[in-house]
């Protein structure tokens, strides 16, 4: 599935694990505040009907994906916000 350190672009399309419906991601390292804050490495909705509302949001990490169906667009700014992604992740 790649390198687990760099993140998949938004607008790549997965199935996590024991998934069936396809989501597509469309922000990265997102804060879940609900009793403790709790960072996680992906947000998605289903696909294809995108977002529907916050209860059809989905967060989840890296590790939970099964397969990665498609992969997001990336160019010169997706690779210099990689590294701006895995400066947050160290603190």
């Amino acid at each position: 599935m790649g390198n687990p350190q760099t993140l998949l672009p938004n607008g790549s399309i997965v199935i996590l694990k024991e998934g069936e419906k396809k989501l597509v991601i469309y922000g990265r390292k997102q804060i879940l505040a609900v009793d403790e804050p709790q960072m996680f490495d992906y947000l998605a909705c289903p696909y294809p009907e995108g977002y529907i509302s916050p209860e059809f949001s989905y967060v989840f990490n890296h590790e939970d994906i099964q397969t990665v169906v498609f992969t997001g667009y990336q160019d010169e700014e997706e690779d210099e916000f990689q590294t701006v992604l895995a400066n947050a992740g160290e603190s």
